[in-house]
C-alpha cells in the first residue's frame, strides 16, 4: 500500500516541530522536507533536529523538496543536498531540471543540459541516491514529451520523476503524461487545482482514481491545503486515504 504523507512547504509559517505534530495528528506517515525554509542544506544543528523529532513522533522523511535546479545551481553543490537528505533520513531528492520550457531548447543547449544531467545522475549513483525531476512549468519537464526524452537520454536507475497534475493543462493531457511517465515515476504531489483556483480534494476522487490507476505503490503526497489552513489538513488526509484504499 503506498505510503502518505506531506510536503512541508505546504505550511512556510510553521516550525518544523508544528508540522510533525499536525502530520502525525492527521494520520499520515511521512513528510518531504523542504530546503527553502524548513531544513536548508547547511544547517546540519537543524537537519539532525528535524531527523531527532520525526524519530520520536513515529514519522520519517521520505524526500528531500530542493530547489535545486540543473542548468542554473552549479553541480558542486548537489553534494551538499545529497548530505542534508542523508541526515534526514531519506535517499529521494527533488530537484528542477532546466530553466525554461522543453519546447523553447536549443538543440546544442538540450544536449548540454542533457550531458548535466547524466552527471548529476552519476553522483547520485555514487551517493545510493535517487535524483527525481518535478513536472513543473518553466522547465525542461513541463510536457509528458520532454519528461520521457530527458529520461531516456539519462538513461539512469539513480534519475527519476515526481508526477503531479498540470492545473494548466487539460485531464486528458494529465492521464497520458502519467501513463507515459509511471515507470520512471517515484513520488506524487496530490492536490486538487484548477489554473490558479484550489478546491478540496475529495471533490476530485473519482478523477484522482483514474490518475493513481496508472502508478502501482508510489508514496502519495499532499501539496497545499485548498485554503492554505492546516486545520484542513485532517480532511485532506482522510480524502488521500480513501483514495489509497
Amino acid at each position: 500500500m503506498p505510503q502518505s504523507g506531506l510536503v512541508s512547504i505546504s505550511f512556510r509559517e510553521l516550525s518544523p516541530e508544528e508540522i510533525i505534530t499536525e502530520v502525525k495528528h492527521a494520520g499520515l506517515s511521512c513528510i518531504e522536507w523542504g530546503s527553502d525554509i524548513h531544513a536548508p542544506c547547511c544547517d546540519t544543528e537543524n537537519l539532525q533536529k528535524i531527523a531527532d523529532l520525526q524519530k520520536e513522533a513515529g514519522l520519517f522523511c521520505c524526500s528531500y523538496g530542493t530547489y535545486f535546479r540543473l542548468g542554473a545551481s552549479n553541480i558542486a553543490d548537489l553534494q551538499k543536498y545529497i548530505n542534508a537528505a542523508k541526515i534526514l533520513g531519506t535517499d529521494i531528492l527533488r530537484l528542477w531540471c532546466g530553466t525554461k520550457s522543453s519546447l523553447e531548447y536549443t538543440k546544442e543547449e538540450e544536449n548540454a543540459l542533457f550531458s548535466l544531467c547524466r552527471e548529476a545522475a552519476l553522483i547520485a549513483e555514487n551517493n545510493s541516491v535517487t535524483l527525481c525531476m518535478e513536472c513543473h512549468n518553466g522547465t525542461y519537464t513541463d510536457t509528458k514529451e520532454g519528461a520521457i526524452k530527458l529520461m531516456k537520454a539519462v538513461n539512469s536507475p539513480s534519475f527519476r520523476m515526481y508526477w503531479q497534475p498540470n492545473q494548466f493543462t487539460s485531464e486528458e493531457e494529465n492521464k497520458q503524461y502519467a501513463r507515459l511517465l509511471s515507470p520512471f515515476t517515484k513520488h506524487i504531489h496530490v492536490f486538487n487545482w484548477t489554473e490558479t483556483s484550489r478546491f478540496p480534494l475529495g471533490e476530485a476522487e473519482s478523477l484522482w482514481k483514474e490518475y493513481l490507476s496508472y502508478f502501482s505503490d508510489n508514496t502519495l503526497l499532499l501539496e497545499f491545503m485548498p485554503d492554505d489552513n492546516i486545520s484542513s489538513l485532517k480532511t485532506e488526509a482522510d480524502a488521500l486515504r480513501r483514495l489509497i484504499k
